[in-house]
């Protein structure tokens, strides 16, 4: 597997665990429609969560939001869209992004951004 998957799947598991701490309740990882993919979902306090997760070594070519084109979220809403179907939601929604950032001691750090575009 190539290394950026590999570090991608990282990202997705350390979000996963970190959200799960703050009361986050998982419900679903790597959800897929047609090309599009949402990396995780949850409910938490009656909403249902789409979480887009990013992974950055660092900062300085940016942060992880500015890594969302707007294709990105044109696919995520769309994947979304027929998960909020087949689970027959009928309750509140958002869109999150998640980065993950590796420190120069290895350490990693989260920076979530709640409601980051619909």
């Amino acid at each position: 597997m190539a290394e950026h998957i590999e570090k991608g799947k990282l990202a997705e598991e350390l979000a996963k665990d970190w959200l799960i701490s703050k009361g986050y309740e998982f419900l679903d990882a790597n959800y897929r429609y047609k090309h599009a993919e949402i990396d995780l979902i949850f409910k938490y306090r009656g909403l249902l969560i789409f979480v887009e997760v990013k992974f950055r070594s660092g900062t300085g070519y940016g942060f992880a939001e500015e890594f969302v084109d707007y294709t990105k979220r044109k696919l995520i809403v769309k994947a979304a869209d027929q998960y909020i179907h087949e689970k027959d939601w009928h309750q509140d929604i958002r869109f999150d992004i998640v980065g993950v950032y590796k420190d120069k001691n290895n350490n990693y750090n989260f920076r979530q951004f709640e409601d980051a575009f619909y």
